[in-house]
């Protein structure tokens, strides 16, 4: 029977209980952090560690011994929450020196998001509009043309569309209201004319005559006025994807649904560059828009792709050119 969970024990306790409210404070969920952090307490308590002076290198390497994490991935995220906790209880004088003295592991499997372009999202609209209606669902294939449509049109995250209700659509502001994010923060995200003509044709279809939708019915139903599930839309789309026709680059991952994000933000970069615009000075945008607590997390999503290369190369060479033609002249 599993054990209810009843608070950190160990000498650790007063400064995990700190570190999680800090960094929730900073609008982080920090949930599957947290479960790490309780299973190094329990340790911690079933070795019988009394005192924070007892927790030594050797102690975090027994620890870290005791959770075979075979995936790089996997064992330097369990590495990296100890290193930032214990550095910050150092930064705040609560521990001296940080006993975390293993190494991150080195991994050879990552692999680069496969980035749709205009091209190959229109196919993906195209193809999910001929869903038919199975199981007692209705409007399937129209449902799922906006909900893709908004995923990359957007740049929004599965959860945060699958939660959308009627009232979150502002189509006197032409805004989506997101809220119950990832970072538990609502915002605003404009949207326009082709976004709002996609939104004002579901509403309309999915409305019936002579009755007005209360604000928390779900905008995206399919059966039973229940709202999709984000791992409803993720088999979907990879349902949807061997219709494709896929080339996919080596060293490429195979096509998920959160790669539209990541195409909306590497394909917004793309755009700056070519309107002239400097894209270091407007990454905090980007951020704010995709609902990031800092610009440091949206550069996970901006792969480096040819074009953006070209585009990076092409304004180097115009400064160069300048740089060098003022100091000879």
């Amino acid at each position: 029977m599993k054990s209810t969970w009843t608070g950190f024990q160990s000498p650790l306790a007063a400064g995990i209980d700190a570190f999680l409210a800090y960094k929730r404070a900073l609008g982080c969920c920090f949930r599957v952090e947290e479960l790490s952090l309780r299973l190094l307490d329990r340790f911690l308590v079933a070795h019988q560690i009394t005192a924070l002076s007892a927790i030594t290198s050797d102690v975090v390497d027994a620890f870290l011994a005791s959770r075979p994490r075979h995936a790089p991935r996997s064992y330097n995220h369990l590495r990296g929450t100890l290193v930032r906790l214990f550095d910050w209880l150092a930064a705040h004088d609560q521990f001296g020196a940080s006993p975390v003295r293993a190494r991150p592991r080195r991994s050879t499997r990552a692999r680069l998001p496969f980035l749709f372009d205009d091209a190959t999202a229109r196919r993906l609209l195209d193809i999910a509009s001929q869903l038919p209606d199975t199981g007692g669902t209705v409007g399937r294939g129209s449902t799922y043309r906006v909900i893709f449509t908004l995923l990359y049109g957007l740049g929004l995250r599965v959860g945060e569309v699958a939660r959308l209700c009627v009232s979150d659509v502002d189509l006197t502001r032409d805004l989506l209201v997101i809220r119950q994010t990832k970072f538990y923060k609502s915002r605003f995200v404009p949207f326009g004319p082709g976004i709002r003509g996609v939104l004002t044709a579901h509403l309309a279809r999915r409305a019936r005559p002579s009755e007005t939708a209360p604000p928390s019915t779900p905008l995206f139903s399919l059966r039973s006025g229940r709202a999709v599930s984000p791992g409803t839309v993720s088999l979907t789309f990879h349902h949807l994807v061997p219709h494709l026709g896929l080339s996919i680059p080596e060293g490429t991952a195979s096509p998920r649904v959160h790669d539209l994000r990541h195409a909306f933000a590497v394909g917004t970069l793309l755009r700056w560059y070519r309107s002239g615009l400097d894209p270091s000075a407007r990454l905090l945008q980007l951020s704010t828009f995709l609902g990031h607590v800092s610009p440091v997390t949206t550069a996970v999503y901006l792969t480096i792709t040819p074009a953006l290369l070209d585009e990076a190369s092409a304004r180097f060479e115009r400064w160069a050119h300048a740089a060098v033609t003022e100091t000879t002249s």
